[in-house]
């Protein structure tokens, strides 16, 4: 396996956890799996995506994850 496949597999894995932890997930405010979320960072489209961690105010854990898409300018 070579280093940008074992990326791609260690970002799905992080994904999947949180996917078992019950953390919501979405793409550009649609829900995504963890294996959209990385199918489409494999087709290293022309945009980043950023992460938004979404906070339980109450908790402090994670309650939420969003990847949004950076435009290119």
């Amino acid at each position: 396996m070579n280093s940008t496949e074992e990326k791609y597999r260690q970002f799905f894995i992080e994904l999947e956890a949180y996917e078992k932890c019950g953390i919501p997930m979405s793409m550009d405010g649609e829900p995504a799996s963890p294996l959209q979320i990385v199918n489409v960072h494999m087709a290293k489209e022309s945009n980043a995506y950023m992460r938004d961690y979404v906070m339980d105010d109450e908790t402090g854990s994670l309650k939420e994850l969003h990847f949004q898409k950076i435009a290119a300018k």
